[in-house]
């Protein structure tokens, strides 16, 4: 299989808000209630916030193809954090479930860290649901760790997770 992942671009707001609301209810189903699962995978509402954030030239996006379909889509930006001045922070990472465990989530975080160190960032960080440990485990292994701060979420809470570049 060919990956290809590449920025993303006016145009591409279907593509991302696909990705997104597909992975959200593969990766949350467990986690958020089906009530606030089906409004947060809303796939207009996504298409156009990803259209605004394109428009307005608002973070990074990427989008990850295999064999020439969009699969994986990934964000990041300025930190959002008053308390992290200087920080990147990644906002999403998400890939469609039918790949998950092949190695391209790596390939699009290895892309990220590098577009980030580039742009002149020493260290990333990125919030994440406390209950979703699979995603954990994939941060950890890139060289995560949890910084101590969390906070609530939705229906649940989300940990903060930082590392240097």
């Amino acid at each position: 299989m060919c990956c290809f992942i590449r920025k993303a671009v006016p145009g591409d707001e279907a593509a991302l808000a696909f990705i997104q609301t597909e992975s959200w209810k593969a990766a949350f189903s467990q986690i958020l209630s089906p009530e606030l699962l089906e409004k947060m995978t809303n796939i207009q509402q996504s298409t156009e916030m990803y259209r605004h954030l394109l428009q307005n030239h608002k973070g990074n996006g990427y989008i990850l193809s295999v064999d020439n379909r969009p699969h994986g889509i990934a964000w990041w930006d300025s930190t959002r954090e008053q308390d992290m001045p200087g920080y990147a922070e990644i906002i999403c990472i998400h890939s469609l479930p039918e790949n998950w465990h092949r190695g391209y989530g790596s390939k699009m975080m290895d892309r990220l860290l590098s577009d980030i160190a580039c742009a002149g960032y020493s260290d990333v960080m990125l919030w994440v649901f406390a209950e979703n440990e699979r995603a954990r485990r994939f941060y950890e292994a890139k060289g995560f760790h949890r910084t101590g701060r969390t906070q609530p979420a939705y229906e649940t809470s989300e940990i903060c997770y930082e590392r240097r570049l």
